[in-house]
C-alpha cells in the first residue's frame, strides 16, 4: 500500500456533486421514456421522432472532436457551463417545437451538447482535481448519476400519474430547470492552480502559445500508449453495453424468462452503483493499487460474469434457480463496473497532457460511443446464432482488455498509473543519509525528472 497518500480537497466539490445529482434527476426524467417523451411533448409520430433522434445523435458524434478542441482553448469549466445552458434552453423549447423542422433544430442543438458533455465533464475532473481526488470524484459522480436517474424515473412516474400525458410537458420544463440549476452550482467549482496562474492553456502565467508550438489531434494520434488505452477501453465498453442491450434479449429469447427479470437486474445494478459505489472505489484507492491493475480487475470481473451467463445458458435450470443465478451474475458484473469505472476514468484523465486534455479525452470517449453504436447489431447477430455466443465474445474482449491494461502499464506516465506517488522509499532497510549535492546538480536533476514525467506536454505537432 502506498503510505502517506493524501487527497486534495476540490474547491467547490460539494456544489459540483450536487449539480451532477440534480442534472442526473433531469436525465432520469426522460431517458427511460425517450421516444414516448418526445412524441407527447412535440405531437410528432414515433417514426419521425425516432429518425430525428438517430440523425441528430450521429451528428453529435461528429462534433465530439470539436468539443475536445474547445476544452483545450477555453477550459473545461467554461465549456461545461455552456453545455448546461444549451441543454436547459433545449428542454425549455421542446414543448414549442411542434413542427418537424423545429423539433429537428432543437434536437440537433441538444444532441450536440449531450454527446459532448461526457468529454467536458471528464476534462473538468482533470481541471479541478489531482491524484486520488480524481478517483474519488469519478466514483462519487457515478454513484450520484445512478441515484439521480433512479430518482428522476420515480419523479416522472408520479408526474404522469397526476397529470397523464400532459405531464411530459411539465417534465421537459423540469429538465430545463434541473440543467440550469446544475450549471449554477458547477460555476462555483474552481480549477486547480498548476502552471503559473492555473488557467487552462497557460504555462508559468503566460499563454501556452508563447512557450511551445500548438498541439492538435496529430499529437494524440502519435501517442501509441494512449491509443492502446483507448482500444482497451473499447473492449471493456462493449461489456458496459451488455446490461441494457444484450441482457433483455438473452432473457426473453434464450432463457425464455419473464421480462420482470430484466427490471430486477436493472434495479440491483442501479441500487448497488448508488449505494456502494463510493465505498468500493475508496477501498480500491486506499489499497494503493495501480489504476491499470484495478481497471484490469474490473475487466476480469466482467469476464467472470459473462462466463456465468454462458454456464447459465447451457444448464438452463428452473425459474427460481435462474432468478438467483442471474442476480448473482448481476452483482459480480456491477462490482466489476464499480472497480473499473473510477480507475479507468482517472487513468484516462491523468494520462492526457494538460495542454491537450480535451482532445485526448474526446478521442478516449469515442471508444464508448463506438461500442454503444456497434453493440445492438453485434449482439443481435451473435445471439441469432447461439445465445451463448455474444457472452463468449464479451468474455474474450474483457480478458483482452485486462491483458492490454497490464501491458500498457510500463508505457503510461507514472502520475497516470498511480493515484499518489510513494512518499518514502520501498527499501526494507533505512537508506544512508545522502551527501548534499551542489545546487547546480540539484537543479539539473529536478529539470530531468520534470521532463521525464511530462514528455507529452512539450511535444510538437
Amino acid at each position: 500500500m502506498i503510505k502517506g497518500m493524501r487527497e486534495e480537497r476540490v474547491a467547490g466539490e460539494r456544489s459540483l456533486l450536487l449539480g451532477v445529482g440534480i442534472s442526473a434527476i433531469g436525465i432520469g426524467m426522460y431517458i427511460p421514456f425517450s421516444l414516448v417523451f418526445f412524441h407527447h411533448v412535440t405531437g410528432l409520430s414515433f417514426a419521425l421522432v425516432g429518425i430525428v433522434l438517430t440523425v441528430t445523435g450521429l451528428a453529435g458524434l461528429a462534433v465530439m472532436p470539436l468539443a475536445g478542441s474547445a476544452v483545450d482553448r477555453f477550459g473545461a469549466r467554461k465549456v461545461n457551463l455552456l453545455l448546461y445552458a444549451v441543454r436547459a434552453l433545449g428542454f425549455a423549447l421542446y414543448p414549442f417545437a411542434g413542427s418537424l423542422p423545429a423539433f429537428a433544430a432543437v434536437a440537433l442543438i441538444t444532441a450536440l451538447a449531450d454527446r459532448s458533455f461526457p468529454i467536458v465533464q471528464q476534462s473538468l475532473i482533470g481541471e479541478v482535481a489531482r491524484g486520488g481526488a480524481r478517483d474519488r470524484l469519478q466514483a462519487s459522480i457515478r454513484a450520484l448519476q445512478n441515484a439521480g436517474m433512479g430518482a428522476g424515473a420515480l419523479v416522472v412516474s408520479g408526474v404522469l400519474a397526476l397529470w397523464g400525458t400532459e405531464g411530459f410537458t411539465y417534465t421537459a420544463w423540469g429538465n430545463a430547470v434541473a440543467f440550469a440549476l446544475a450549471g449554477l452550482l458547477v460555476s462555483r467549482v474552481k480549477p486547480v492552480r498548476e502552471h503559473g496562474n492555473g488557467e487552462p492553456g497557460t504555462v508559468g502565467g503566460a499563454p501556452a502559445s508563447a512557450k511551445r508550438p500548438p498541439a492538435g489531434y496529430r499529437m494524440v494520434l502519435a501517442d501509441r500508449p494512449f491509443l492502446g488505452l483507448t482500444a482497451a477501453n473499447f473492449l471493456t465498453a462493449l461489456g458496459y453495453s451488455a446490461l441494457s442491450v444484450l441482457f433483455p434479449l438473452y432473457i426473453s429469447t434464450w432463457l425464455h424468462g419473464p421480462d420482470s427479470l430484466t427490471g430486477a437486474a436493472f434495479t440491483v445494478n442501479t441500487a448497488l452503483c448508488a449505494g456502494i459505489g463510493v465505498l468500493i472505489a475508496s477501498r480500491v484507492r486506499r489499497s494503493g493499487a495501480r489504476r491499470t491493475r484495478s481497471a484490469a480487475l474490473g475487466a476480469l470481473l466482467f469476464a467472470a460474469a459473462f462466463v456465468g451467463q454462458i454456464v447459465l445458458g447451457t444448464v438452463r435450470p428452473g425459474q427460481t434457480a435462474t432468478l438467483v443465478a442471474l442476480l448473482v451474475i448481476v452483482v459480480v458484473y456491477t462490482v466489476g463496473e464499480l472497480v473499473h469505472s473510477p480507475s479507468g476514468g482517472a487513468l484516462s484523465v491523468s494520462a492526457a497532457p494538460e495542454a491537450v486534455r480535451g482532445r485526448y479525452l474526446a478521442t478516449y470517449q469515442l471508444s464508448y460511443s463506438l461500442a454503444t453504436a456497434l453493440a445492438p447489431s453485434l449482439f443481435t447477430g451473435l445471439l441469432a446464432l447461439d445465445g451463448r455466443l455474444p457472452w463468449a465474445f464479451l468474455t474474450v474482449a474483457a480478458l483482452g482488455a485486462a491483458l492490454a491494461l497490464t501491458r500498457l502499464e510500463r508505457h503510461l506516465p507514472a502520475e497516470a498509473v498511480y493515484a499518489a506517488q510513494p512518499s518514502a522509499t520501498t527499501s526494507p532497510t533505512p537508506a544512508p543519509t545522502p551527501t548534499p549535492a551542489p545546487a547546480t546538480a540539484t537543479a539539473t536533476a529536478t529539470a530531468t525528472e520534470a521532463s521525464t514525467r511530462e514528455p507529452a506536454a512539450t511535444a510538437t505537432v
